[in-house]
């Protein structure tokens, strides 16, 4: 393809006034560019707008650009003309350019390739495209990857035990089970969230050429058009209900950012958990250990050291991916009447944020979460610990009595000092620490007699106050 690179002439007269930043389109939008020619030119011959010779050049062309086989040739940078009209005339040259070949005569970029089509109903249509199908392959098949983890994670943490925290200061106990099962809800919620908003990204506009009116095309050809492009890719994709809206306004993909945002949110949190429970091996908490992260060196100057490498290169993916949200919702403010200014940029990003939350949630489920080893005796040694069980006693002594066991708690008193120092047989007080209880919530029952429970050879009923 090097020596056909003198034909693009868009091309060369675009590096003139683009900018020239090195950034260009992911595989997702060129191949979606290069299979909307490759449907158009099945329409337009269908319709008896295209001669069938060189419609089936155009085909076989566009197909093996699909493919990849000529991306080095799509060279324009991503922060060009709003519309993408770049982009489109870049995919116009190249694949003219080769159905000129297998054809044996010219084929031209717009009279040809870009027939019934504009660059305003193209792109807009290929970012959609693109959106969907990474979406599809890679984000959905992703957030499944961790909820599963998640799941068994939970399900064997369910009698692990270990001290609540809120604002990072001990609180009543918790499972293991409980904390990731919480996180397994969330990301169900994100994949619901994704699917629901990709059936608003499924409409496209192709068909509306410059304004939305499909002016200068059959009006037939939008449709069939979408009928190819399903055809090609095996999805189910439609028109959309109103051409100018997709083609001015971009908030379905805004709103399919957004449902990234709230993931890659979700994901920094659990990230921040999982920092603090591995945190150690001796200062730290150290509830969980994850052997995986040892396979690197977690210093250049402190031999032996272990870094949880994993989680916090998916924090820092999670940072870009919330920053990237953030472009897209100014991007997607960009532009006036019938057309969105923001529409390469746009495209870039969203297929960016699906790229990196994928990879970043696939890594937590597989490297991280499937291979995490709870440290249950530190774990309920915390639980056990935490001057917050005084909560458990305090509806049978009494609020105030209560305070004041639990400042002798922070001193270094334990719960069970405490209660037996109140009275309680061992055998009363295994009854009130009992976890499996505890981490179930619920009332302190009463005893049979209707009274609650009290210290063995007290006169006093328990709950009585001071």
């Amino acid at each position: 393809m090097s020596s056909r690179t003198s034909a693009f002439k868009y091309v060369e007269g675009s590096k003139k006034v683009f900018l020239q930043t090195g950034t260009r389109f992911q595989r997702e939008i060129i191949g979606a560019v290069a299979t909307i020619k490759q449907a158009a030119a099945m329409s337009n011959v269908s319709l008896g707008l295209l001669d069938k010779g060189i419609g089936e050049a155009i085909q076989r062309a566009a197909k093996e650009t699909a493919s990849g086989l000529y991306d080095d040739q799509v060279v324009v940078d991503v922060f060009q003309t709003g519309s993408g009209t770049g982009i489109n005339m870049n995919l116009n040259e190249v694949i003219a350019a080769r159905s000129s070949e297998l054809a044996g005569v010219k084929v031209h970029p717009n009279d040809h390739i870009n027939m019934g089509q504009s660059s305003n109903d193209v792109v807009p249509t290929a970012i959609r495209i693109a959106a969907v199908g990474k979406a599809e392959q890679a984000l959905i098949p992703a957030l499944d990857a961790i909820i599963n983890s998640l799941d068994r994670l939970a399900e064997s943490g369910n009698r692990v035990y270990k001290a609540g925290r809120t604002h990072l200061r001990d609180a009543l106990p918790v499972t293991m089970g409980q904390e990731f099962k919480a996180y397994a809800d969330a990301f169900r919620i994100n994949k619901e969230s994704v699917a629901s908003t990709l059936k608003m990204v499924k409409e496209l506009p192709i068909g509306g050429t410059a304004v939305g009116t499909g002016i200068n095309t059959d009006p037939r050809f939008g449709n069939l058009v979408i009928k190819s492009i399903n055809l090609i890719m095996k999805t189910d994709f439609r028109e959309s209900s109103n051409k100018s809206r997709a083609m001015k306004l971009l908030t379905d993909i805004l709103s399919l950012s957004d449902t990234m945002t709230n993931a890659a949110i979700n994901l920094l949190r659990l990230c921040q958990d999982l920092r603090l429970m591995f945190s150690g091996p001796i200062t730290g908490l150290g509830e969980i250990d994850i052997p995986t992260q040892e396979e690197v060196a977690g210093s250049s100057i402190m031999p032996g050291k272990t870094n949880p490498v994993t989680v916090e290169a998916s924090m820092l993916a999670m940072a870009q991916v919330l920053g990237l949200g953030r472009s897209i919702e100014i991007a997607s403010t960009f532009g006036e009447f019938e057309l969105s200014m923001g529409v390469p940029l746009v495209g870039y990003d969203v297929v960016a944020q699906e790229e990196l939350l994928s990879e970043a949630l696939y890594k937590i489920a597989e490297v991280v979460l499937s291979n995490i080893v709870f440290n249950k005796e530190r774990a309920m040694k915390y639980a056990e610990g935490s001057p917050s069980l005084i909560t458990v006693i305090s509806p049978l002594i009494g609020y105030d009595r209560a305070s004041a066991i639990g400042k002798e708690l922070v001193k270094g008193s334990s719960i069970r000092e405490a209660l037996k120092s109140l009275g309680y047989t061992y055998k009363e007080i295994d009854g009130i620490l009992d976890m499996k209880k505890l981490v179930e919530g619920g009332l302190i029952k009463p005893s049979p007699s209707g009274e609650r429970p009290r210290p063995s050879g007290s006169r006093q009923p328990a709950h009585r106050r001071p």
